[in-house]
């Protein structure tokens, strides 16, 4: 199955798409002890489809990424998928979709990743979606996922004087 999201049907045509992508190779002082900390009253959730490359090569990575900070992820459905990306305004553009949200809390989400990513990139926007999910404000961490990702497009350009 080709995802919508990467253009793609084989991992090598993954590995090729993903090559364009930049890695993030700087973390904050506080970027493993705030993913470990918030581990317990977090989940990651993604949604999936059967025979999609991308979304099995998420699954490793978030796999890995649970074994070192301890968080848990799930699967959700399509259906909730595509109201989740409405709520938020992003468009619908196929499977994987992964989402962070409080455990208690189904209402709160925050996207991390649209298609696949290196595990690196996928940790960073984890921590930004913990930040801004317990009070860092939205802006502060949109600028920041908006630096290295498709998620957040730019700001709209400013014309004339105030």
């Amino acid at each position: 199955m080709r995802a919508a999201i990467h253009p793609v049907s084989t991992a090598a045509d993954m590995r090729t798409w993903l090559a364009r992508v930049p890695l993030t190779r700087q973390f904050p002082p506080d970027f493993t002890d705030t993913l470990r900390g918030q581990a317990p009253a977090f989940i990651i959730e993604m949604s999936t489809a059967p025979g999609c490359v991308p979304c099995g090569d998420m699954w490793i990575k978030l796999a890995v990424f649970g074994r070192q900070y301890g968080w848990r992820g799930a699967p959700t459905g399509s259906q909730e998928a595509m109201v989740r990306s409405g709520r938020l305004g992003l468009p619908w553009v196929g499977h994987p979709v992964v989402w962070v949200r409080p455990i208690a809390d189904p209402n709160r989400i925050a996207p991390v990743a649209i298609g696949t990513d290196y595990g690196p990139n996928l940790a960073r926007n984890v921590y930004l979606a913990v930040k801004m999910l317990t009070g860092v404000r939205p802006q502060v961490g949109i600028r920041a996922m908006s630096k290295y990702t498709g998620i957040v497009g730019a700001g709209a350009l400013r014309t004339g004087s105030r």
